[in-house]
């Protein structure tokens, strides 16, 4: 089998398909992910264990096979032939090998093709502070960031950095300077990275992803000290993050990160891809601003009472998940059965649909 050229095939599937996902396992059809359904290709064939290691081996950077021997797993950005780019990660499943690829658009988007609110955009244009992305894998929060950051780099004269694993949107200066860093390629961790950038004289910083407290604890001191942080987390909502954050900290040290966080949050905007009636997917989100009631909750340790300032608060632009549900029901745009399936609380939206 040439794999290139079914590499190339491959790709062209889901390009054509209009695919987000690519997964190749040992004993089942190469498979497709198209609004969130898993699409066997049953017209391709049953891969192969010596299939899956030749696909591998012409995808996998040759400096990087080595680290996927050794470590058992392995993330890596994959751009085939100028077509499409993709984030993928390889690993091992029952002693064999296995990929899971998500396709990365070679456009950025803009905010307003994307869906969302546009109160996002004045956290775009601050000075300084910490703004996060949050929501389940795939929910679209990487290209919800891309957005707000390349306004940045369209509207202002800034020195932006970013930091991923691996390097998955590129972006093109405008009248920014963007320097991208990969971990691994271009330096040796998120941590020492993240140290260097107070020697850079960046303004705008992107984290791909805050992975523990040492990179959370950078991130925010980054904040505090006159830059614009920019990262996600996997997690369901605002309340959620910033326990997540809090508690990824030891016990002597969650009163200093609470009181760092209370004075550099900007927001958090959640969010989840619904599957839409006429086809396709549409964003359903959460939006809690950083107004003084919610930086006093969290200095005080009361983020359970965060879900009700962002209900009562919508006046100030806050968006609760429920209301953002309601409104695309109201708009014929979901299913109620969608609605209570990606609802937090259920029985809280069928009172509000009542």
């Amino acid at each position: 089998m040439d794999f290139e050229k079914e590499l190339e095939d491959l790709v062209t599937t889901v390009l054509r398909e209009g695919a987000s996902d690519l997964h190749l396992s040992v004993s089942r059809y190469p498979t497709i992910r198209v609004q969130g359904a898993l699409i066997p290709l049953t017209k391709k064939y049953i891969i192969t264990p010596d299939i899956m290691e030749g696909l591998l081996t012409a995808m996998i950077p040759k400096d990087r096979m080595a680290d996927y021997v050794k470590n058992k797993e392995l993330d890596f950005s994959f751009e085939h032939k100028g077509r499409a780019r993709f984030r993928v990660n390889v690993f091992f499943q029952r002693s064999f090998m296995g990929c899971a690829m998500r396709l990365v658009p070679v456009k950025i988007r803009a905010l307003e093709e994307l869906n969302i609110p546009p109160q996002l955009k004045d956290f775009a244009r601050k000075e300084q502070g910490f703004f996060l992305v949050v929501g389940p894998t795939g929910h679209g929060k990487t290209t919800t960031l891309a957005a707000l950051f390349d306004m940045i780099n369209h509207e202002r004269a800034e020195h932006m950095v970013t930091i991923e694993d691996p390097i998955e949107y590129l972006f093109t200066s405008d009248r920014s300077i963007i320097d991208q860093r990969e971990v691994r390629a271009d330096t040796v961790d998120f941590t020492v990275a993240l140290r260097s950038v107070f020697r850079q004289d960046i303004n705008v910083l992107m984290l791909g992803e805050m992975r523990d407290h040492e990179t959370i604890s950078a991130a925010v001191t980054a904040a505090e000290t006159g830059h614009l942080v920019l990262s996600t987390l996997h997690t369901n909502n605002a309340a959620q993050t910033i326990d997540r954050i809090i508690d990824s900290f030891p016990g002597n040290q969650q009163s200093q990160i609470r009181a760092q966080l209370a004075g550099t949050l900007l927001g958090i905007f959640s969010q989840r891809l619904i599957p839409r009636i006429s086809g396709g997917l549409i964003p359903a989100y959460e939006l809690l601003i950083a107004n003084t009631a919610v930086r006093n909750l969290i200095r005080e340790n009361r983020t359970h009472e965060i879900d009700l300032v962002i209900e009562t608060s919508s006046q100030e632009g806050m968006i609760s998940l429920n209301r953002s549900l309601m409104e695309l029901l109201r708009r014929g745009e979901i299913t109620m059965e969608s609605a209570v399936g990606y609802s937090l609380n259920p029985s809280e939206l069928r009172v509000l649909a009542q």
